[in-house]
């Protein structure tokens, strides 16, 4: 774990105090914070020059809003990820970040420990929500996506793309998709990057939603108790 790369983190909320705190448990916790922003033009200015792995974004912002920040940023650097620290838990702003490309949304109620473990877990690769909001989001996605499922030429994956697709559609993390099936876990990153590609998708949130619509998450091994 040591010799691991610091995890780069951009703060951008509008209010100080909240900011500087967030901020300090950041760095007490051993994040590096390359930059911090009071509002979207902020944020957007300075991001090219930190290049974060995370930014950590309040959707209530100074223009322009954290929907229109999370896409810029993640137009700019596909592989950031953008977490959202936010006061609303309202269905349509989640929906609205997560379409925008974030990884994460928490509620700015949520503890100090379920921060730094989001923004590391983010930071990894995996999506991370306030419990309660995951159901909410993959049940639109399924919803929104099972009418256009029907008639698209499905692209051809390989049985190890599949079943690491079907892995991730039940929410496992990259390291225990590595784990289960032995294998690196940049061999994983690798068949989850070739599978985005083919299927013309830019995020792990946009993969969970096809492998859901397709029905990966529901295999008969899920029927077994543990």
């Amino acid at each position: 774990m040591s010799d691991e790369p610091l995890v780069r983190v951009m703060v951008v909320d509008d209010h100080p105090m909240w900011r500087d705190a967030v901020e300090r448990d950041l760095k007490d916790a051993g994040f590096d914070v390359v930059g911090v922003a009071a509002n979207g033009s902020e944020a957007l200015a300075r991001f090219p020059a930190c290049r974060p792995n995370v930014v950590v974004l309040d959707l209530q912002i100074p223009a322009p809003n954290g929907v229109e920040v999370t896409a810029e940023v993640i137009r700019q650097d596909p592989s950031a990820r953008v977490l959202i620290l936010s006061a609303s838990g309202e269905q349509q702003d989640v929906l609205d970040a997560v379409k925008a490309g974030a990884t994460g949304y928490l509620v700015k109620s949520a503890s100090r420990k379920e921060l730094l473990d989001a923004v590391r877990r983010v930071a990894h690769g995996d999506t991370v929500f306030t419990p309660g909001l995951a159901g909410l989001v993959l049940g639109e996605y399924r919803r929104l996506s099972e009418p256009a499922s029907a008639d698209t030429d499905q692209p051809t994956l390989t049985d190890r793309e599949t079943e690491v697709l079907r892995m991730v559609a039940k929410g496992m993390s990259y390291k225990q998709i590595a784990d289960r099936l032995v294998l690196s876990h940049r061999t994983v990153q690798n068949h989850v990057q070739n599978t985005l590609r083919k299927l013309q998708m830019h995020n792990r949130v946009e993969l969970t939603r096809y492998a859901i619509a397709q029905g990966l998450d529901r295999d008969e091994d899920d029927d077994a108790p543990e």
